[in-house]
């Protein structure tokens, strides 16, 4: 149980400051792709 609670609270403070760090709807594409590629590159 405790663990569950850890894991959502961590899960809303990075998409909390994800959605902060980014203005607009562009930004935020943005974002998702720069993360989407950093995946990529650390499974090759």
């Amino acid at each position: 149980m405790l663990k569950k609670s850890m894991i959502a609270l961590f899960s809303v403070l990075v998409l909390s400051s994800l959605l902060s760090a980014c203005n607009t709807t562009r930004g935020v594409g943005e974002d998702v792709e720069a993360g989407g590629k950093a995946i990529q590159h650390s499974t090759q």
